[in-house]
């Protein structure tokens, strides 16, 4: 059988340009340096016989003959990892590398606890972690940045599959003067009503949480306040604690970040069960399906482990 006059690491190069528009980010992606990935890009085209990329001023883009070929080749290297995945997965199971993508909402707080079960677990494993937003997440893991994501249930795109881990409840923060602040002090879960009326502030549109308080400012009278949307859980909760406004903050944020003599407090709201229910995600097209549920059990078991206030399905 002839040898084939393209390769995948140059197929790789091309879908980066496509998904980044941009020389030096794609490279940055790929792990090598720009001029190198100019050459291999050269190669490419030269090889093919056709112009793939259009280097202007302005930017970078695919020509139309290169997006027709970007989406053949997506296909190649995807089928390409599938074949190595499900390998893998047969001989060694939950071992090797794994590529893990998570928001800087959960990882920083769930993850410690999750990552020394699985050294003592599964020594020949190793998770290379990155953060991003999770809108930007479902992105990278379409295009074959991360294996698998953390991410907020449910994902949007079909070509992905969800493995539930937990439901995390979302407690109402509130600055320590607030007159609402008492009750939370004594433990005392708040009416659904004591949100009517409330200023509320939430993290930016790339983040569900957007979405969900703003649902429940509608649904329940408070204001949203678009003009002071934090850009972390951080910056939040030093909003409540100005006075800004009220929030919610995920459970495992508060577990590891607010402590008893805190400038805010926080308060369950009864009633009503607010939530974030988070999964790990995968493309279809992944071989090692069963790792990645082996890991997901994983993480179920420290989480109902280490918090009673999470749910894990059974």
């Amino acid at each position: 059988m002839a040898e084939l006059p393209l390769t995948l690491k140059q197929l790789q190069y091309l879908l980066a340009i496509s998904d980044l528009n941009h020389f030096r980010k794609a490279a940055e992606r790929c792990g090598i340096s720009q001029p190198s990935l100019s050459v291999q890009i050269s190669n490419l085209e030269e090889t093919l016989g056709v112009k793939l990329v259009e280097r202007s001023r302005s930017g970078v883009a695919l020509t139309p003959i290169g997006r027709e070929v970007a989406d053949r080749a997506r296909r190649v290297v995807e089928d390409s990892r599938s074949i190595i995945d499900f390998t893998n997965d047969a001989k060694h199971g939950l071992s090797g590398t794994i590529r893990l993508g998570t928001k800087p909402t959960l990882g920083p707080y769930l993850l410690p606890h999750v990552v020394a079960t699985l050294h003592k677990q599964h020594k020949d494993l190793s998770l290379y972690v990155r953060e991003n937003s999770p809108r930007e997440l479902e992105h990278e893991l379409t295009a074959g940045v991360h294996d698998l994501i953390l991410a907020q249930y449910p994902v949007e795109s079909t070509e992905h599959v969800s493995f539930e881990l937990f439901r995390e409840p979302l407690y109402l923060a509130l600055a320590s003067d607030h007159p609402l602040a008492e009750q939370a002090r004594e433990k005392k879960a708040l009416p659904i009503s004591a949100l009517k009326g409330l200023d509320m502030l939430s993290l930016n549109p790339l983040y569900h949480l957007n979405d969900q308080v703003n649902a429940l400012c509608q649904e329940h009278g408070a204001h949203f306040l678009r003009d002071y949307e934090g850009t972390s859980l951080d910056a939040l909760r030093l909003m409540v604690g100005m006075g800004m406004g009220a929030a919610f903050l995920p459970a495992l944020y508060v577990h590891s970040e607010i402590k008893a003599r805190s400038e805010i407090v926080v308060a369950r709201i009864k009633g009503r069960r607010i939530y974030r229910t988070i999964c790990l995600a995968w493309r279809k097209s992944a071989g090692r399906a069963r790792a990645y549920r082996e890991l997901g059990q994983v993480i179920r078991n420290v989480v109902e482990r280490k918090f009673d206030d999470l749910t894990v399905p059974r």
